[in-house]
């Protein structure tokens, strides 16, 4: 598809969670990638109810094999936000993003927020360059 002669393109994977509105699990602009905020749900759909440790590990695998599908990986990220319920978890959720990027460092905002779709504790969304 193409907007003003810029090219995009949805990206979507089953080794994610489908979209649960009218969304898509990311968009590639150009050279550029925009990833929906990724939840604790499993590939399946399914909850995955657990503090804020497995629900971190979770987004940050849905957000991965969305990253993945567009061709890229995360260190490949550039941006990324994260919403909190609380920031209370800052700590735990900081540790295991640490783990997952490793000594990759995007630029990386962090907001407390009132409430999260499915009333989860984190949800993390990113910008990735395709180049």
């Amino acid at each position: 598809m193409t907007q003003k002669g810029i090219y995009m393109q949805v990206i979507q994977t089953p080794y994610a969670p489908a979209a649960i509105g009218p969304y898509s699990q990311a968009m590639a602009v150009g050279n550029l990638l925009f990833t929906s905020g990724q939840i604790a749900l499993r590939p399946d759909g399914t909850l995955n109810d657990g503090d804020i440790v497995v629900q971190t590990t979770q987004v940050l695998a849905n957000l991965k094999a969305v990253i993945e599908a567009a061709g890229a990986d995360l260190n490949k990220v550039v941006k990324t936000t994260v919403f909190l319920k609380n920031l209370d978890d800052f700590s735990e959720m900081n540790r295991i993003y640490g783990e997952a990027f490793g000594t990759h460092t995007p630029a990386r905002s962090t907001v407390q927020v009132a409430k999260l779709p499915r009333d989860v504790l984190v949800e993390i969304e990113a910008i990735v360059d395709l180049s």
